[in-house]
């Protein structure tokens, strides 16, 4: 087991070195740093003053090196449109990206596997198809639409949620949240309902999918000889073994939540890294650009990293693969 997580780290450093060397070159070749931070009319000496300052006159291999290294202490330097440091702008936004993906995760998967579970062990009733019904319609529609479909609805016509902004936060423990005031609350309901839409129909069809397979194995037909309760058969037995596939999706799901949950945030102005991503795209700032690149690659590794070790643990046949022959 230790092996098996010692080969899975030293993948994960293989590829965020990778991601580095495509924020390095974004960073260092996509126009020139200095002439974002410097003034058209300033003068050439200084100009050459401010390359030195950021080494960019140093070879290509020592800045990307040196790139690596302030990029394990996350620094990457001064954003072009805000004139602060990178590592701040991405601090103050993280709790609310983080915020709205967890929520949207858990809603996702409190909703989405009793649905897929009752669909699959109900799949004739009038309910499992207005179910199927609706998951079909959440996996179909873009998120930018239901995004605005909801706005306009609850918000714009009802007026009974906020159509935008995070309301009222607190701080806990260096960590802003909005789960403790009514008003952030009230203005999380809509994006996180957006953001977990469709994470919730795939979920909702992968396990439907996942247990119908399951209860039709010979297994299940032996546990119903057996005389064991149908509770005990499809619980114990056919829902765990859905285990595997579902930790796969709600893996890469989360991290998706978290990298691309920028459509979201921008309908909403909610006020987390992706919205200030696409500020950065549309300003060309590239500092911003590449630490954001970096966050979310690190964010997929971590998680791939988790969902591999809850493999081995969910399954043992994995475990028993793992050991040394």
């Amino acid at each position: 087991m230790i092996a098996f997580v010692i080969r899975r780290l030293f993948q994960s450093v293989i590829v965020m070195i990778a991601v580095g060397l495509i924020a390095f070159t974004m960073f260092r070749f996509v126009g020139d740093p200095v002439n974002q931070i410097v003034s058209i009319d300033t003068p050439r000496e200084q100009r050459e003053r401010v390359r030195q300052d950021l080494g960019l006159d140093r070879p290509v291999p020592v800045q990307f090196a040196a790139y690596l290294v302030r990029a394990a202490q996350f620094d990457f330097g001064m954003s072009y449109q805000f004139r602060q440091p990178v590592r701040g702008l991405i601090g103050e936004r993280m709790p609310a990206t983080l915020e709205l993906a967890g929520v949207a995760a858990v809603l996702a998967l409190l909703v989405g596997i009793p649905m897929g579970v009752f669909t699959a062990l109900r799949r004739d009733s009038l309910l499992a198809s207005l179910f199927m019904a609706v998951s079909l319609v959440g996996i179909s529609l873009p998120t930018f639409l239901i995004a605005i479909l909801l706005r306009y609805l609850f918000s714009v016509q009802l007026g009974w949620l906020p159509s935008y902004g995070r309301g009222d936060v607190v701080m806990l423990a260096g960590w802003s949240t909005g789960l403790l005031t009514a008003s952030g609350l009230k203005a999380l309901i809509l994006p996180a309902v957006t953001l977990a839409l469709f994470q919730m129909t795939l979920i909702t069809r992968l396990v439907r999918a996942e247990m119908l397979e399951v209860l039709r194995t010979d297994y299940i037909r032996f546990a119903r000889a057996r005389g064991l309760r149908n509770r005990t058969i499809h619980f114990g037995h056919a829902l765990k073994n859905t285990l595997v596939p579902l930790i796969t999706v709600t893996g890469l799901q989360l991290g998706s939540l978290i990298a691309f949950a920028l459509i979201t945030e921008y309908v909403f102005q909610w006020p987390g890294m992706g919205l200030l991503f696409l500020g950065a795209v549309q300003n060309v700032d590239i500092p911003v650009m590449a630490a954001y690149l970096m966050l979310t690659a690190t964010i997929f590794v971590g998680i791939n990293l988790v969902v591999d070790l809850l493999y081995a643990a969910v399954d043992p046949r994995l475990r028993i693969a793992a050991r040394p022959a």
